[in-house]
Formats: structure tokens, C-alpha cells, sequence
């Protein structure tokens, strides 16, 4: 039996055709000189430890494989030439080695799409950082990542300083099915199901049975997405054309600071964080332009999950997966950020209100990222998914935010304690800029992507991030201020 690509897993494999650069990942920053006794990080370690790992996730060694004429979604089948030192590389930073050398890296490295001849993924082990430091930065594809494929970064991590020997693997790959038994197998799944077949053939090429086949016949969400179109993201420069390539920056802050100054302000962490990048935004906008208006909004979309909504039986409905980092699949609520107002308490009570009204509000909610294609799913419906879903994107919101929904504790790389943790967004077409935001250990983490056509100036965000969180400390000798 064919393993096919679920609709999900097709659609983000469909939106790589393009400008979008339809991977994720993390940057990691671990420090060799406290490893545990017998830990240690280097290329040959990390290579025997990722090939002992990821013999439990077996799409780490399969590729792609269209069916032809496009009768079926592409299967997943065994690279016969897996070779995971093409996948694992070394890169070294150019001197001085700072965070300027390692983020432009990044950026380069993010820009570069993933081979679809090979298993999409790689991984870069970092060296020459100023402190004696090293970082590893993972790429993984989309489609890639699901509930019983985990990205890279949480495969590869422990949650405690010990670590077990590398396992050896005999792998051997299952044959690889013909272009003539793929299609059989499309065709005999098809005839299964021939009303859906003959309703794909027919009405598979056009945007209104995509919404169809989306909502699955239920009135209420088709009238929430339409809603969604008429109540479109105010223009943006962020949402103008963009290319392929891509900078990266990063901003770390302190998470017991973080909490004072909610605890100041009478509200919750994620409410300082919404209004740390209200501020860098404006920061941004501010820079280029001087007709910012005091009504001026930027409006973005994060996970529900991030939200305390302090509703038991709403939270109940939308469990949260403490393991899912990333935060993108899950429901999620748009909301519009007062990048107008220039009074940071202002902007801070005003995003918590906005927040907490938008994430019990239906007509802010955007509900899971579900693929636009029918269970069976032919290539053509693949390619009119993926369009559609670009296109609903760019009209719902002008920055996406992706958000773990709760913190994460320390983590070790072979006995490697890892004091930094980046996520790596997706930036999709038209998009110019993507936010990650996660709490690691004592450290609020706050990652961009965006497009180096548009965001030139964007290691200018990591200053506005702190000049932001500065804003919003009370002053000294107030409530406990600093």
C-alpha cells in the first residue's frame, strides 16, 4: 500500500512553487565547554546521533514522489540513495564570529530551497562564534513536519543532561513503486470513491469548489471565510511582492522581566509580548515613513493557544500540544496592533483588550491551517489550493506570528546544554515578514524572517525589540520598577 501525502501534507508541498520558502526549523546555540562528562558535540557526533534518531521518524528518509498525470496527491517512498552526510554540514562563521555573522548566515542558508530529489530537510552544525560558542540550525520542509513527524530540533534535543549511546540502524529501503503502479494505485483509490472522483475531475479547477471541498459543505465556515476576505488587513509595505531571499534576526529577552512588567500592568505575559512588537513595528514603519497615523493598525495572526482566556469549557474545545513548538496548525485569531499610538501603556492595554475580545470572537478566528483539497485530492486541486491559500493569506493579515504555547525547559544536544533556542518561521509569497516568540528557560526568544528585498534594515529589529520592552518597564521607585 501506497503512502500517500494527507491533503495537509500536499498542500505545504504545493506552496514551495514559488517565492515561498516553505521550511521551518530552530537555531540552537549550545556551549561545548559545559558539557556533562562523556558529552560533547562535533560533525561526527552529530551525525551518528541524528542517524540514530531519526530512524524513528522514517519521513526523514523518504522523498517525494509525484504520480503521474496528477490522478493523486505524491506518495512518500524510501530514497534508495539516503546519504545523511549530504544532509548533515559544516559551515564556519567568518570573523569577527558575532551575532551579525551568524544571522546573516542564517539568512543565506534560509534562502536557499530544499533539493525535492532528496528527503527535505538539512542541518547546519555552526562553528566560530566569538565565545567558543556553536550553533546548529535546522531546515526542515512543511510538509514534513506533523503529529507523528516532529521537526528536527525536537527529535534531536533531550530534556535532561544524560543521553543514551547512538543506536545502529540497518536500514534498508523498501523498493521503489513504478510510475505505472502509482498510477494504478490513483486509479483504483478513485474508483473506490467515483462520485468524488468524477466531482474532482469536473469541479476541481476552480476557487469555489475548493471552498466547497474546504468547508465540507457546512454554511457557517463558508460564511466565516468570506467574512474573513471582506474584512481584508489594512495595507502594509509587508505585504508587497517579495523574493526568494531572506534575512534573519534574532532578540532575546529576560522572562522574569517580562513577567514584572505584565504583573505592573495587570495583565498577561503574551499582552507584552503582542505590544514589544506592536513597538518594533512601529520602530520599523516610523523608519521609512512619516505619515503614520495615530488609527494606523498592523494586523497579525497567532495561535489561540498563546491566549488565556480564562474560559474553561472555550480552552477545553481547543486543546493545546505542549510539544508542537511552532504553533501554526493549530486554531488561531487575528487581531489588528496599534502601531499608531505612539504611548507604549496605551499600546499595551489596548493589544490586551484586543486580544482577549478577538480570541472568543468568531469572526476574528481563523481555525486550523486545513488544505483546501478533497480527501483524494488530484494534482491540478493541489496547485488551485495552494493559490487559494496564498491569496486568503495575503488578504487576511500582514504578519503572521507563530507562538509555543508554553515554555520551554532547558534542553541538552548530547550533554550539551543549550543556552539559546530560536524558532524559524515560514515566509510565504507576498509576505515580507514572520515573527516566532518563545519562552525558553529564563529567556523570552524572538525570531524574523523576512524578505531581504524589503526588510534591508531588518537586524534594526533586534535594537526595536529592546527599546520596545524598555518602553513598557515601570518607572524607577513605581510598584517595584527597576
Amino acid at each position: 500500500m501506497v503512502n500517500r501525502l494527507t491533503p495537509r501534507e500536499a498542500m505545504y508541498y504545493f506552496l514551495d512553487e514559488g517565492r515561498a520558502t516553505v521550511h521551518l526549523g530552530s537555531l540552537i546555540i549550545i556551549d561545548p565547554s559545559a558539557a556533562v562528562p562523556g558529552g560533547g558535540l562535533d560533525y561526527a557526533t552529530l551525525v551518528a546521533l541524528a542517524e540514530s534518531r531519526i530512524q524513528f521518524v522514517p519521513r526523514y528518509r523518504q522523498v517525494v514522489k509525484p504520480v503521474a498525470l496528477g490522478l493523486a496527491r505524491p506518495v512518500w517512498v524510501d530514497d534508495a540513495d539516503f546519504d545523511i552526510n549530504f544532509h548533515i554540514r559544516r559551515a564556519g562563521l567568518p570573523q569577527p564570529g558575532g551575532a551579525e555573522q551568524l544571522q546573516d548566515l542564517v539568512g543565506r542558508v534560509l534562502s536557499r530551497p530544499l533539493d525535492p530529489n532528496r528527503p527535505l530537510w538539512e542541518m547546519y552544525l555552526i562553528e566560530g562564534l566569538d565565545d567558543g560558542a556553536m550553533a546548529l540550525l535546522t531546515k526542515t520542509h512543511h510538509c514534513m513536519v506533523g503529529p507523528s513527524s516532529p521537526e528536527l530540533t525536537q527529535v534531536l534535543l533531550d530534556d535532561e543532561p544524560s543521553f543514551g549511546d547512538t543506536v545502529e540502524d540497518i536500514w534498508m529501503p523498501r523498493s521503489l513503486p513504478s510510475a505505472i503502479q502509482l498510477a494504478f494505485d490513483a486509479i483504483t483509490e478513485g474508483l473506490a470513491r467515483p462520485g468524488e472522483m468524477a466531482e474532482n475531475l469536473v469541479g476541481g479547477n476552480g476557487p469555489i469548489s475548493s471552498l466547497r471541498s474546504f468547508a465540507k459543505g457546512t454554511v457557517t465556515q463558508v460564511t466565516e471565510l468570506i467574512s474573513q476576505f471582506a474584512n481584508s488587513a489594512p495595507h502594509s509595505p509587508l505585504n508587497q511582492s517579495t523574493s526568494s531571499t531572506r534575512t534573519f534576526a534574532v532578540a532575546s529577552i529576560s522572562a522574569t522581566e517580562v513577567a514584572r512588567v505584565a504583573e505592573h500592568h495587570g495583565c498577561e505575559r503574551g499582552d507584552v509580548e503582542l505590544a514589544i512588537i506592536t513597538g518594533v513595528l512601529r520602530r520599523w514603519m516610523m523608519s521609512f515613513t512619516d505619515t503614520l497615523g495615530a488609527g494606523d493598525t498592523v494586523r497579525v495572526v497567532l495561535p489561540l493557544g498563546v491566549r488565556r482566556t480564562g474560559d474553561e469549557a472555550f480552552e477545553d474545545a481547543r486543546p493545546v500540544d505542549p510539544s508542537d513548538w511552532f504553533g501554526e496548525d493549530g486554531p488561531g485569531f487575528v487581531t489588528d496592533l496599534p502601531v499608531g499610538e505612539s504611548n507604549p501603556s496605551v499600546v499595551l492595554a489596548q493589544v490586551a483588550g484586543l486580544a482577549a475580545r478577538n480570541a472568543h470572537s468568531a469572526s476574528r478566528q481563523s481555525g486550523p491551517l486545513l488544505p483546501l483539497l478533497p480527501d483524494l485530492g488530484v494534482v491540478p486541486f493541489g496547485d488551485v489550493a495552494a493559490r487559494f491559500f496564498t491569496s486568503w493569506n495575503r488578504h487576511t493579515y500582514n504578519v503572521p506570528i507563530a507562538a509555543a504555547p508554553t515554555p520551554v525547559s532547558q534542553r541538552w544536544l548530547h550533554g550539551v546544554p543549550v543556552r539559546g533556542l530560536f524558532l524559524v518561521p515560514v515566509l510565504l509569497e507576498n509576505r515580507a515578514l514572520a515573527i516566532t516568540v518563545m519562552t525558553y528557560t529564563d529567556r523570552v526568544e524572538f525570531a524574523f524572517l523576512g524578505d531581504r528585498g524589503v526588510l534591508v534594515d531588518l537586524p534594526a529589529l533586534v535594537d526595536f525589540t529592546h527599546d520596545a520592552f524598555d518602553d513598557l518597564h515601570p518607572a524607577p521607585g513605581v510598584d517595584g520598577g527597576r
